[in-house]
């Protein structure tokens, strides 16, 4: 919990005080080692030995000043949640006491075991020394009594086995190639390009009291069986609605505690399921906004636990009302001070602006199976489709006027804009300049002023993954534009031409409708557009040739490293539906069936005992016949299950083994759900084994 003394500081005077920030290294590190470290920041420059060992020495005696005693390097390997391995300061010294050390090479370089996590068989058993490298571009932190180290992980060999490092690539190659474009406009200022992203993290908090007496929650993170309560979300009665007492507790102390640790949480509110909350930061570079974001992962569950609730940020805790997702906004900044996805007041005139939009309409179009596939698990599969979440179609939303603006362009006519006040009609209520736009909730990829929002991301994501094949992607393309331009006669003439050209040739992608109609499938597949609906129709589209070359054109990935990945995917996928399938076995045969054999005798005895009485029995012999039936189904559908769930587990290709828990063990499991979350509704709530939806979602 937080001091007295920083309860009474403003937000101003604690903000990243356990962060080893700009403003700390300033005062602390030598004028030449401080410039040496922005220079690294700034222009990814590398840090000699010597001046990494005068950064380790300051943020050693920063650390100890502030409680710390150990050190670890913070990684995110491909487990999608981060790892650390804690080391103290202490080394022995003469009489039986300790020196407080920390070197340059210590900071630089760790050392985890590299086969224990996964690698999708680029790393054996046998074969165990991995590295963790120093991310200077990311600030250290402080957190639990340990000086966390942002790193990069690798193998002893190389192959890249984290989240982080190819982030870092990505966002290198796109800084050169949209450097390219800016010189061909006159630019010479700008030195860098950066990725900016700020990610809406949606989640739900649940009484620890109930959660506990679930199974399903404690294993899996989502509810595996469960009766829809009288009442969901059809009043929309809690998006935006008051905050109730101890949900307000629980988000003062985040919010406190993210800043604190240099994170910028700025938005809090209850969104449209009951029980269900989101927080949103302000953006920041993606590769820090990665580390944040897995931050306030991390400290949703631990404060969560401290006012008796459990964060859930499974995509989909409860069937029959909205999932988690995580809006991941993004855009980029060149660093003499501009959004380049910002049209301005002319959209039609800024030709900057609109060489870069179309770079983005293209690669989106190219690569949409790259976008469906960053966004693909198993959590997210029960998302995706439904309507507080868009479609498995990528498509792209960018309004209106800059519709307009395009169709224009590309036909040769003149752009006339539209932009108009809004008359709210009260005249104590100021009017003001309408949105030129409105907003699209229902696609997967849309323009909302100045950024890109993809919304696909399921809540428990990390966004590392989506923001290395954008930045990829969008490099990709700036580079073809370049190639292009670089050799033209005449720029304006040939910017125009090629303006026109990727217009006409990549327009379908973009789509301003009802992305949840059915007549938008029908659509999209007109228009040459994949519908990759599952995590197994996805994630196999990492391996395209054309795919592959792209990551290896620019260093991002090697071919090696995406089989990997797309190994470890389906394997994740496998074990998920997998531990799912068991986890229900478990409750069904020990909880479900035992309760219905149970309340089925109960009633049949209340149905002889009316019958000796010469009372009428025809409910209590319909009601015990129906839960007879029911148990009978049960049993039946547990059986089903057990032998899909035996068979999947025979299989030894990873592809083929996800498909066959795709298409046969879930499709098992809502059988037997189906039955279950009947005979709920047909048991009293105190002989039923588990808490309801209606106590887990109306109780905190």
């Amino acid at each position: 919990m937080m001091s007295e003394q920083v309860m009474h500081e403003t937000v101003a005077e604690y903000f990243g005080c356990n962060v080893f920030n700009d403003t700390v290294m300033r005062e602390r590190l030598p004028k030449s080692a401080y410039k040496a470290v922005v220079r690294t920041k700034e222009l990814g420059t590398a840090l000699s030995p010597e001046v990494a060992d005068v950064v380790a020495n300051a943020m050693k005696d920063w650390a100890i000043e502030h409680g710390a005693t150990h050190f670890t390097h913070w990684f995110q390997p491909m487990t999608g949640v981060t790892a650390e391995k804690h080391d103290a300061f202490v080394s022995p010294a003469p009489h039986g006491r300790v020196l407080l050390e920390f070197s340059g090479k210590e900071l630089v370089k760790g050392e985890p075991d590299a086969s224990s996590f996964p690698s999708g068989g680029l790393r054996a058993t046998f074969e165990a020394r991995g590295y963790t490298a120093w991310d200077p571009t990311s600030d250290a932190f402080i957190k639990d009594d340990s000086l966390y180290i942002p790193t990069a992980f690798c193998s002893y060999t190389g192959e890249i086995l984290d989240k982080k490092t190819p982030l870092l690539r990505s966002m290198e190659v796109l800084s050169e190639q949209a450097l390219r474009i800016l010189r061909l406009f006159g630019n010479t200022r700008a030195t860098r390009v950066t990725t900016t992203v700020g990610p809406e993290q949606e989640y739900f908090l649940v009484d620890k009291k109930y959660y506990d007496q679930r199974e399903d929650l404690v294993i899996t993170g989502r509810t595996l069986f469960g009766a829809k309560p009288p009442k969901g979300q059809e009043l929309e009665d809690h998006y935006f609605g008051n905050i109730k007492q101890r949900v307000s507790d629980f988000m003062k102390e985040l919010d406190r505690e993210l800043w604190k640790l240099g994170v910028y949480a700025k938005t809090k509110h209850n969104e449209v399921a009951p029980a269900q909350h989101e927080l949103a930061p302000v953006f920041t570079t993606s590769n820090i906004a990665a580390d944040h974001n897995q931050l306030t992962m991390e400290l949703m569950k631990k404060i969560a636990l401290r006012h008796g609730l459990v964060c859930l940020l499974h995509e989909k805790p409860f069937a029959g009302i909205n999932g988690s997702g995580k809006h991941n906004n993004w855009s980029m900044s060149s660093n003499d001070g501009q959004n380049l996805l910002d049209p301005g007041e002319t959209p039609q005139d800024n030709m900057q602006f609109l060489t870069f939009l179309c770079a983005v309409i293209k690669g989106v179009h190219e690569y949409a199976p790259l976008l469906r596939l960053s966004a693909a698990s198993a959590g997210n599969d029960h998302r995706l489709g439904a309507n507080e979440a868009p479609p498995a179609v990528v498509s792209m939303f960018i309004g209106t006027e800059l519709e307009e603006v395009i169709e224009a362009l590309e036909s040769g006519k003149k752009y006339v804009s539209s932009t108009a006040e809004f008359d709210i009609g009260v005249d104590a209520l100021p009017n003001f300049t309408k949105d030129t736009t409105d907003r699209n909730r229902t696609s997967p990829f849309a323009f909302t002023g100045n950024k890109f929002e993809f919304r696909m991301l399921g809540s428990a994501d990390s966004i590392s993954c989506t923001n290395t094949i954008l930045n990829t992607i969008i490099a990709e393309e700036l580079s073809q534009f370049a190639d292009e331009l670089e050799k033209a006669d005449d720029f304006d003439a040939a910017l125009h031409e090629l303006l026109v050209r990727t217009i006409r040739e990549h327009k379908q992608i973009i789509f301003n409708g009802d992305g949840y109609s059915d007549e938008w499938l029908e659509e999209a597949k007109r228009r040459g557009l994949p519908n990759l609906v599952s995590t197994t129709d996805a994630v196999p589209e990492y391996t395209r040739p054309e795919f592959v070359a792209m990551f290896e054109k620019f260093k991002v990935y090697t071919k090696v490293e995406i089989e990997s990945r797309t190994e470890i995917l389906l394997e994740n996928y496998a074990k998920v539906i997998n531990i799912e399938a068991l986890t229900m076995l478990d409750m069904a045969r020990k909880q479900i069936l035992p309760t219905a054999v149970r309340v089925t005798k109960e009633v049949c005895d209340a149905a002889l005992s009316k019958q000796s009485l010469g009372l009428d029995n025809s409910y209590e012999v319909g009601h015990a016949s129906e839960l007879s039936a029911l148990t009978q189904s049960i049993a039946a559908a547990v059986t089903a299950l057990d032998d899909k769930v035996v068979a999947a587990q025979g299989i030894e290709d990873t592809k083929a083994m996800a498909k066959f828990c795709r298409s046969d063990v879930f499709v098992a499991m809502q059988t037997l759900r189906g039955f279950v979350d009947q005979l709920e509704t047909r048991v009293s709530s105190r002989d039923w084994p588990m808490p309801s939806y209606t106590d887990l979602l109306f109780t905190v």
